[in-house]
């Protein structure tokens, strides 16, 4: 099934945000492992509020989905008597 432009768009946003979430979480790491702990609990807050948007992001966006699978026609039944394809 095709998806429309505007999910494949929302699609592609969500990556480019989940990107910079492991980004962010990997200086966190780093900073971690470097003993820097203010710069740690700092770069905690970042991390901690790109995961919150991509959250919020990806839920808003499983709403559209369904809402617009919703909204379509039930699909057509095959006849009984029609033998399956393959």
């Amino acid at each position: 099934m095709d998806r429309p432009a505007s999910t494949q768009a929302d699609r592609l946003m969500l990556d480019a945000k989940k990107a910079i979430l492991q980004e962010q979480h990997q200086r966190f790491q780093d900073l971690q492992r470097d003993e820097r702990w203010d710069d740690a609990w700092k770069q905690l807050h970042v991390t901690l509020t790109c995961a919150a948007d991509l959250l919020k992001d990806s839920v808003g966006l499983l709403e559209k989905v369904v809402n617009q699978k919703n909204q379509l026609p039930p699909p057509s039944s095959t006849s009984s008597e029609d033998p399956p394809t393959l």
